[in-house]
């Protein structure tokens, strides 16, 4: 299934996709893409692949906070907004290092500093979008963007976002269907969270 789909959309938005990578060129320079390290299994990483929407990422680690607000580039803002940063993971699906549906794939860091906690959430393949994604994606982003230091941005993302994420992660996992990844799919298209939701508490 993701193989079948990953092919259509590239055949799709590969217009799309050059587009925004001349317009990045153009308006920011090299390099166009943000190349991360993420793990899909507690010891197996992979190069995670962005579209660049920050200024000075050569030594970027961690998360995005409010301390990284103001490097965040007019067309990064534009794209973030959107979620088109993430269309090069089309790229990461084809490779086999995540899916469509599954655990956002973790820095190594994270891993390291939460064995216990990755070792049951990376169970399952990590993927582009999940339960974790829709429901708590803008409270992180609201939480982080408060923070005013790497410091602060770690603390509270430790603290407040991984043990929420990896419960939704687990709660998922353990009854996911193909019908209930096509779902999650189409809400991440159109940002509708709460059917999703409804329909995994009554699960």
């Amino acid at each position: 299934m993701d193989l079948a789909w990953v092919l259509f959309l590239l055949a799709l938005l590969w217009p799309v996709m050059l587009v925004l990578s001349v317009l990045i060129l153009i308006q920011d320079g090299r390099p166009v893409f943000y190349i991360s390290e993420r793990m899909k299994t507690t010891t197996q990483g992979f190069q995670l692949l962005k579209f660049r929407t920050m200024t000075n990422v050569s030594r970027d680690s961690g998360v995005s906070g409010g301390d990284k607000a103001h490097r965040i580039t007019k067309i990064g803002r534009f794209l973030r907004k959107y979620r088109l940063d993430e269309l090069p993971q089309l790229i990461n699906i084809l490779r086999g290092d995540i899916s469509f549906v599954g655990p956002r794939p973790p820095l190594r860091r994270y891993v390291e500093r939460f064995p216990d906690l990755y070792a049951e959430v990376l169970k399952d393949r990590p993927g582009v979008t999940g339960l974790a994604t829709l429901i708590y994606h803008q409270t992180e982003e609201r939480l982080l963007a408060n923070c005013q230091t790497a410091e602060e941005t770690e603390a509270v993302y430790e603290r407040r976002c991984v043990p929420t994420k990896a419960k939704l992660d687990v709660l998922y996992a353990k009854k996911r269907t193909l019908c209930s990844d096509q779902r999650l799919t189409v809400a991440t298209v159109f940002r509708r969270v709460s059917p999703v939701y409804r329909s995994r508490k009554r699960g």
